[in-house]
């Protein structure tokens, strides 16, 4: 298993709300990626696709089977791999993804990555319910596994996934390649770096119980509570550090019900006092986004993305699938071909300058924020 550092990336947060709790019949879907503090993450649009029986698809480590057809998608993603770490589809599907250690082993070999999990996801799904079916099925074929930072130490996880369309939302935990889930029909919804989903289970992998009894995590008697037979009886510091935040989330998304926007969600992203907006030792916000999912099919969903770090100092900008839409190059990192540290073996063993355009200006902003200087000034 890897090992822990104080600066290991381990921080996220996904929020959903749902009608009623949402000040307009919409679903609003929001998420902070933070992950390494020097990571860049860019905003990729991939159009639908059609593909050939037999085609093969290569992911960030491994290759799997290509579908005869792909949805469009817009993804925010660090720029080194192929996964992301959210994202939506043309059919108004969103999905974030959490990091999570369960008392199921993290091994360090090489399969789908989570943020590859969610990708695939909403390429192949119309919908929370027909996405989350993607995940379960390809977790249960080819696991999950491999490092989820550019690095030559390798740093392993299990995931948790918060998925929304225009009429409700899944979470689905993982361990493994055992998983449970829960439907969210209305009101407010938070995930961070633990197991949330206790008895309400809305469906589960087969082998789920079977499995925990095996292991002695279980009687078999009582009520199985998920969340407490799987999750590890000592956890790491900053995933302990991380149920203050989640606490944090839900108080925020409370105090709000029934008049939760696009707006009130970028404001608990941008909240640097729970935490969520991080910036803490070797890691923060890379990145984020919000969507609005109108109950109104005729009504585009809006999805807003940042492309940049620190929320509160970065401006989320929307876009909109339809005709027209295509890849912004302000927010596209260059590539290194076969020469890629991630493509060349023994991984990460060097480093390449991934900046984008946009990511290069920002830097350039917040240097002078952070100077108090504005420009002009002597």
């Amino acid at each position: 298993m890897a090992s822990w550092s104080p600066d290991t990336p381990c921080s996220c947060d996904c929020f959903v709300s749902v009608p009623p709790a949402s000040a307009l019949p919409a679903v609003i879907f929001a998420k902070n990626s933070d992950r390494p503090r020097d990571e860049v993450q860019e905003v990729v649009f991939v159009p639908a696709g059609t593909h050939a029986p037999g085609s093969r698809l290569q992911c960030t480590y491994i290759e799997v089977e290509q579908v005869s057809k792909t949805h469009a998608v817009i993804l925010s993603r660090p720029s080194w791999l192929w996964g992301a770490e959210m994202g939506a589809n043309e059919h108004g599907v969103c999905i974030g993804n959490e990091a999570v250690w369960t008392k199921e082993p993290v091994g360090e070999g090489e399969a789908l990555l989570g943020m590859d999990l969610l990708r695939l996801a909403l390429e192949r799904g119309s919908s929370a319910r027909e996405a989350l079916h993607v995940i379960t099925g390809l977790l249960e074929r080819y696991g999950q596994g491999g490092s989820c930072r550019e690095d030559p130490t390798p740093f392993c996880y299990h995931n948790t996934f918060l998925l929304a369309d225009r009429t409700e939302a899944w979470v689905l935990e993982t361990a493994g390649r055992l998983w449970a889930a829960r439907r969210i029909q209305e009101g407010v919804h938070n995930i961070s770096n633990q197991l949330s989903i206790g008895s309400d289970i809305s469906a589960e992998h087969p082998e789920l119980r079977p499995h925990a009894q095996v292991q002695g995590w279980w009687d078999g008697q009582g009520t199985f509570d998920f969340a407490q037979v799987f999750s590890l009886s000592q956890q790491p510091v900053r995933v302990e550090a991380a149920k203050a935040r989640f606490r944090a989330g839900q108080e925020l998304l409370q105090q709000q019900q029934g008049g939760i926007t696009a707006e009130v969600m970028m404001g608990i992203l941008r909240d640097k006092e729970s935490g969520i907006c991080m910036d803490s030792g070797g890691f923060r916000t890379t990145a984020s986004m919000v969507s609005v999912l109108p109950r109104d099919t005729t009504q585009p969903c809006v999805h807003f993305l940042t492309a940049t770090p620190d929320p509160s100092r970065s401006v989320f900008k929307p876009f909109i699938f339809g005709v027209g839409a295509a890849q912004p190059p302000q927010v596209l990192s260059p590539t290194f071909g076969p020469q890629d540290p991630v493509r060349t073996l023994p991984r990460f063993q060097t480093q390449v300058d991934r900046r984008h355009p946009l990511y290069r200006g920002h830097q350039v902003a917040l240097g002078l924020m952070e100077s108090e200087q504005v420009p002009g000034e002597e």
